[in-house]
């Protein structure tokens, strides 16, 4: 009676399409609430660090004299903890996951706060505007 079970299944597979999503030809569409990757804001960040010490997994390094944020997503259980601690709100998850990698170097995600003044530019004196000269 095996055989008739397993004629039922291939029978079955032959005359359907396939089970898996054919990736190439239509793009996967994911849901609002996967859990993919952990996206921050630079431009909103205060480095106060709570992220990193609140991480379980200590996937987070926070410099606050150099102004970067980093994260290692081979060590990120996508936990939201630290999404949920930040004061100023600039973590969030993203629904896309992060792209696979081919050594630890590579999976390392560092941000810099970069100042937005150019080199060189002199800052404005606050008795002083455009029209006193």
């Amino acid at each position: 009676m095996k055989i008739f079970t397993m004629t039922k299944t291939i029978t079955w597979n032959l005359f359907t399409g396939p089970a898996t999503l054919m990736y190439p030809k239509r793009v996967r569409i994911f849901p609002l609430i996967t859990r993919g990757k952990i996206v921050n804001a630079i431009d909103r960040c205060i480095f106060c660090g709570l992220c990193s010490r609140r991480c379980p997994t200590y996937a987070i390094v926070v410099s606050k004299e150099n102004k970067e944020w980093e994260i290692d997503r081979l060590r990120c259980c996508i936990c939201n903890l630290c999404v949920e601690v930040c004061p100023t709100k600039c973590l969030s998850t993203d629904n896309h996951y992060a792209l696979s990698v081919t050594s630890r170097q590579l999976a390392m995600h560092r941000e810099f706060l970069t100042d937005l003044t150019p080199p060189g530019a002199e800052a404005a004196q606050p008795g002083k505007s455009r029209g006193d000269e």
